[in-house]
């Protein structure tokens, strides 16, 4: 909906991938307001994207769709100080991680809708999961425009907003474990005497073509490995040390932490 006016509050690093998301997919810069913190930072994207820095309260009164981008401990005093200048009719779209729409709710007039959304880093090229969960007072048409922000940073799914803690421990911070699991596979290469170079070419490849062959192919990951794992051969012999080190039950702890860790964000937020 282009003829909306956007306020990304607190544009920082989420922030500004919804901005160049939004200009990618057509929305004029005019109709694109931010706010920040620091006078360089908001010099940097208006030189950067043409758009126009505000104050929060000139965003609240300019803008139909407030996209609230700053950290979650934050986000408390940032209603303290423009909740009473919202009116029901914006739609707000939280990029807080870990926070409830009824964290907003209870700082917002009533009935004021509120859309939940988690992305993730690769919305740096195009390749983002974005899920997108309503508020109590968000229907289907506020979702639709909270896809529309998204969809040109890659792909969108709606969820229920019980869902989304999960949502934050597997796609939210999953491209940090899949950076390390390349970096621990570099060093082995590295160990089994390769240039770090030709060790990075091998296992980032390796990377790119077993994602797009699990997207593109339907078939059920434990497939695609079996057809990888021969009788007797190299890599049954690695996915025993793996399973030996428990890996597999290493990564379900992993993500049950992440999933911890956004619920005690919630629990701290004033």
């Amino acid at each position: 909906m282009p003829e909306q006016t956007v306020a990304v509050i607190g544009a920082g690093k989420m922030g500004e991938l919804v901005l160049s998301g939004l200009l990618r997919s057509g929305w004029p810069a005019e109709r694109l307001l931010v706010t920040v913190r620091r006078a360089a930072r908001g010099a940097e994207l208006a030189d950067r994207y043409g758009v126009t820095v505000v104050d929060n309260a000139e965003a609240v009164s300019r803008a139909g769709i407030l996209a609230v981008g700053v950290k979650p401990q934050d986000a408390g005093a940032l209603l303290d100080e423009i909740g009473g200048k919202i009116t029901a009719d914006k739609l707000i779209v939280s990029l807080c991680a870990g926070l409830p729409t009824s964290f907003f709710a209870a700082r917002l007039p009533e009935g004021t809708p509120v859309v939940r959304v988690m992305t993730n880093t690769p919305a740096l090229v195009d390749q983002a999961m974005t899920a997108i969960s309503a508020g109590p007072h968000a229907g289907g048409e506020h979702l639709a425009v909270a896809e529309e922000m998204f969809k040109p940073l890659g792909v969108t799914i709606r969820v229920p907003e019980s869902q989304q803690d999960a949502v934050t421990a597997l796609s939210g911070s999953g491209p940090a474990y899949f950076y390390l699991l390349v970096e621990a596979m570099i060093d082995a290469g590295v160990l089994l005497g390769l240039p770090r170079q030709v060790a990075h070419e091998l296992i980032v490849q390796t990377a790119i073509g077993s994602s797009v062959m699990l997207r593109d192919s339907g078939e059920h990951p434990v497939k695609l490995r079996e057809a990888v794992t021969s009788p007797a051969g190299t890599t049954i012999a690695a996915i025993h040390e793996l399973e030996k080190h428990g890996v597999r039950a290493a990564l379900l702890d992993a993500l049950e932490a992440a999933r911890n860790r956004a619920r005690d964000i919630a629990s701290q937020a004033k």
